[in-house]
């Protein structure tokens, strides 16, 4: 993880690294940073394989401590800010982080770590003690990077273990897609704890590119620094995109420079993607599939907006270049064509595992293969096509209905602007198809139940439908909580179970 960064001081020493706000560093400033970074935390003590945590909004610092944490052979421990004390003690005890950089109150946090320190006057004070002279050394492939804690839509915190090799594995798919070179002005607008936030960090600093950070998302924010700083590149999830598009819709700005928007870290309905695509038709759009365990990048749609009308539409692309997938029945065996069943990825971007949970560890990782736990089947040309999360597939009178697709259906009606379907307890069916709609203009319920069933099968219908005008709940990184909003229907349910 050293050599992108040693290479673009040597390339590009000059040239501006980073954009944060009123600051601004070349890479010969970037690289000098690091290396007083790393001499800083050595001086306290740290040594190789010690973890380092981080909790705070996006910043130059943050870049900061991506790049020099790794390059000194320490391992980074990237925290939702959002999380809970609770949340955040779990995380450093599991991890035993020795040193803890913070931009909010660590109340409740300080019996667990040897130093913390400020995020901003703190870790200024900690590069001016720091020596120059520490090296970005090499460092050992297979040694761990990262322990990127994951959890926020899927129940119990895990420490996914991302190797030196995982991450630089990851900006080689990505760089097999996409050209970065000096020229790129990469935005990032999801948070830096996120894999979406940091998914193209060693692929920009490696070819001499810039990054411009938006602190927080903001839509209105992020297209000023679009214009400003001429962006040609950016991710963001779903529905930071529907957001960005919504905002350039009412109040335009000049964002032609921007001609590369990726997507991923959640299922994106078609017609954000239209919306998308004519609000910034100058720009390719690239869907990226993938998870934590995967650094993330599993499959890859590029120029998807040319396939807006074809049945790819609702693809997440073919394998990225250097990764296989594989569909696999419940007793671990291929499957054919167009049969549905679970995602297995296999590649140098698969992670080593779980930190300290060898039982979930075997039950990911078998035979070299990582199992998603998503659904998904596919095609004949190596279009892959999700269809649910293994857990939110419902099942309705004997049929299965995915979830994905009933809201593919209820994007379609201009009126909506979010969407989520899911089962709830039904005492005839087993389970009810549900879904909770925001309205974007006035609609009536039975006119979307009318509109799913000239679109999709009768008993895929949503049974229920509520309406709301609050934003649908999401983590800190975009996605949608759907089990906030399943839990309510359920909770009843289990404790019936509990009590039986």
């Amino acid at each position: 993880m050293s050599s992108p960064l040693r290479r673009a001081e040597l390339v590009a020493g000059d040239d501006v690294a980073v954009v944060c706000g009123d600051v601004g560093y070349t890479y010969a400033e970037t690289a000098e940073r690091c290396r007083c970074l790393i001499a800083g935390l050595r001086g306290l003590g740290l040594g190789a394989g010690d973890r380092v945590a981080v909790v705070g909004g996006n910043c130059h610092r943050y870049l900061e401590l991506y790049q020099a944490v790794p390059a000194g052979g320490m391992v980074l421990v990237p925290l939702n800010h959002r999380h809970a004390i609770a949340e955040l003690r779990y995380a450093l005890e599991d991890s035993g982080t020795k040193v803890l950089f913070t931009a909010s109150g660590v109340e409740g946090l300080e019996d667990l770590v040897e130093h913390i320190i400020d995020l901003r006057a703190g870790y200024e004070a900690l590069l001016a003690a720091g020596s120059g002279d520490a090296a970005l050394a090499d460092v050992d492939p297979t040694g761990l990077a990262g322990l990127f804690y994951t959890g926020g839509t899927t129940g119990a915190a895990k420490g996914v273990m991302l190797t030196h090799r995982n991450l630089v594995a990851n900006a080689m798919h990505l760089q097999a897609c996409w050209r970065f070179d000096s020229a790129t002005r990469w935005l990032i607008a999801a948070p830096m704890f996120h894999a979406a936030g940091s998914i193209a960090v060693l692929a920009t600093v490696w070819n001499g590119g810039q990054h411009v950070i938006l602190p927080s998302f903001d839509p209105g924010t992020a297209l000023d620094l679009i214009a400003e700083h001429r962006v040609t590149h950016t991710l963001m999830v779903p529905t930071m995109l529907a957001a960005l598009s919504d905002e350039q819709r009412a109040r335009p700005r000049e964002v032609s420079s921007l001609r590369h928007i990726a997507h991923g870290g959640a299922p994106i309905a078609t017609e954000t993607l239209r919306r998308a695509h004519a609000t910034f038709p100058g720009a390719e759009l690239l869907h990226i599939y993938g998870a934590t365990e995967t650094s993330p990048i599993a499959t890859l749609l590029p120029r998807e907006e040319r396939l807006l009308d074809a049945p790819q539409s609702r693809s997440c692309g073919r394998p990225a270049v250097g990764v296989e997938i594989a569909i696999l029945a419940l007793d671990g065996s291929a499957l054919s064509v167009d049969e549905v069943g679970e995602l297995a990825v296999r590649g140098a971007n698969v992670m080593a595992g779980y930190w300290n949970k060898p039982e979930q560890t075997a039950a990911a990782l078998i035979d070299g293969w990582y199992h998603t736990g998503d659904l998904g089947y596919q095609d004949s040309r190596g279009y892959i096509y999700l269809v649910d999360r293994a857990k939110d597939m419902i099942v309705t009178g004997g049929e299965n209905v995915y979830s994905t697709e009933v809201e593919e259906a209820l994007y379609r009606h201009a009126a909506v602007a979010e969407a989520a379907v899911f089962g709830i307890p039904d005492s005839r069916w087993g389970e009810a198809v549900h879904a909770v709609v925001v309205p974007r203009a006035r609609v009536e319920i039975d006119e979307l139940r009318a509109h799913c069933r000239s679109l999709i099968a009768d008993y895929k219908v949503p049974k229920t439908i509520e309406l709301r005008a609050e934003p649908l709940p999401k983590s800190a990184a975009g996605k949608l909580l759907k089990r906030e909003l399943r839990a309510p229907y359920w909770r009843d349910q289990t404790l019936a179970l509990a009590g039986a």
